[in-house]
């Protein structure tokens, strides 16, 4: 029998207990999963997924109402009022930063 290798990681607790419960309903145990996990990054030698940004849905005002819409105005005011608002160059600097001209 070959030996083995400890893997010590850190992570947030509420994801292990996500994952590990899904990997139980699946019949793996975590162990089991993790050395899938790196058996694929030796045979792809790559990760063996696509990592990117999740997309974000472009906002389509069509697809609520008036009474949302009406409901997300008084939001915005509510914040103004409350103080929680920034300066338009703020707003475009943020903006540029995320989207790499600047």
């Amino acid at each position: 029998m070959s030996k083995t290798a400890n893997l010590n990681i850190r992570m947030q607790p509420e994801i292990k207990q996500e994952a590990e419960a899904i990997l139980n309903n699946l019949g793996i145990s975590a162990s089991n999963a993790i050395e899938m996990f790196y058996r694929q990054i030796i045979l792809t030698k790559s990760i063996p997924f696509e990592i990117k940004e999740p997309e974000k849905p472009n906002f389509d005002i069509s697809n609520i109402t008036k009474e949302e819409f009406k409901q997300m105005i008084l939001e915005g005011l509510q914040d103004i009022q409350e103080g929680r608002q920034a300066d338009a160059s703020t707003v475009f600097n943020s903006i540029h930063k995320k989207i790499g001209k600047m």
